[in-house]
């Protein structure tokens, strides 16, 4: 026991620090719930409805759709009329909840909770042994990821991540080589190669999952400049090979970024440009105070990203490796000119623009 004096006001206020975060913490689980039901996209459509009214155009229980309302009520999500018992959903809040908000909708980032839940007995154990969760343990965290990234790369890769390499998509126009590093379910790939008919995309993953996913949907498609191939990015041993590479929140979750940057410079020409899209941070705890959702990030990177990477007996970088030790990284790598910006809605994303001379 501490014999330090008790702050009785300072006590309280945590009190109710902790009873908000207890309730927002359920409320994220109920907001997963919502997405993956389709509540938030059938209520946004809808006037002021009943419960009954909700279910049934959802093709959902009534009874569920009920209690699972009591909370999006309570917790300020909903609007409710007890004259009417009618729930709404406000525009307002649609426009972060609703796939129609695209990169803006935060009900995706609500499904990490329940799905990193699922793993906690075994990131405890870790706790206590050392090593790591392999990222086999992590179910749907393929899928997630993939719906996340489309939702980016269907609203800003073409028209705002492209041009900020200056010359970049006449030079794509023309013709180029491109490859995606850690391309998941390679729609990134397919997206530029339906854009650009002249230029050759190469996506390599070393999900079987996520690659059979990419190679469907360039089927689908008509694709024939786009190849997808599984492959553990660590392995790259190519040569001058590639004019444009491109990670997409790939690097962090690497077990040896260092060398898979390595080899990133090796295959990339003389000429090209290596695009890395990678967390916004600082590598400094005190210099993250204020961002938005750095808590979430570091809970996100005990919970999959370092843990993913030390299963690997991995560097464990983690999600919030920040901008100074990936600067550091790059220039070991052997990028002597990097250049980072940022992307208007996005406020996950860095982006590294990184050239060899």
């Amino acid at each position: 026991m501490t014999t330090e004096a008790i702050d009785q006001q300072k006590a309280e206020a945590f009190a109710g620090q902790m009873i908000g975060i207890l309730n927002g913490g359920m409320l994220a689980l109920m907001t997963s719930v919502g997405h993956r039901t389709g509540l938030f996209d059938k209520m946004a459509t809808m006037p002021p409805a009943t419960s009954e009214q909700i279910a049934s155009s959802a093709g959902l229980t009534e009874r569920y759709v009920r209690e699972w309302l009591g909370s999006m009520v309570t917790g300020g999500i909903v609007e409710y009329d007890p004259s009417g018992r009618t729930y709404r959903l406000p525009p307002e809040h649609a426009g972060a909840l609703t796939r129609a908000a695209g990169p803006n909708n935060l009900a995706t980032l609500a499904q990490f909770m329940p799905l990193f839940g699922n793993v906690e007995d075994q990131l405890v154990e870790s706790f206590r042994k050392g090593g790591g969760v392999p990222y086999s343990e992590f179910g749907t965290f393929q899928q997630l990821m993939a719906e996340m990234s489309a939702q980016i790369v269907d609203a800003t890769l073409l028209d705002v991540t492209l041009p900020l390499v200056p010359g970049l998509k006449e030079r794509l126009q023309t013709g180029i080589d491109v490859l995606d590093v850690g391309c998941g379910q390679g729609h990134a790939i397919n997206v530029m190669a339906r854009a650009f008919p002249n230029s050759r995309f190469t996506g390599y993953d070393f999900s079987d999952e996520g690659i059979a996913a990419g190679q469907a949907e360039a089927s689908q498609w008509g694709l024939s400049n786009a190849r997808l191939v599984v492959k553990d990015i660590a392995t790259i041993d190519e040569k001058n090979a590639y004019d444009l590479i491109t990670a997409f929140d790939a690097i962090h979750d690497q077990a040896q970024p260092t060398k898979v940057l390595k080899a990133i410079n090796q295959a990339l020409r003389s000429d090209g440009v290596f695009l890395m899209v990678d967390i916004a941070a600082s590598s400094n705890v005190e210099e993250n105070m204020q961002h938005p959702l750095a808590p979430m990030m570091y809970a996100i990177s005990t919970t999959h990203c370092m843990t993913v990477s030390l299963a690997l007996n991995g560097e464990g970088l983690g999600t919030m490796w920040g901008e100074q030790l990936a600067r550091k990284k790059l220039a070991e790598a052997g990028f002597t000119k990097v250049d980072t910006q940022g992307v208007e809605g996005d406020i996950i994303n860095a982006y590294y623009v990184c050239r060899k001379d």
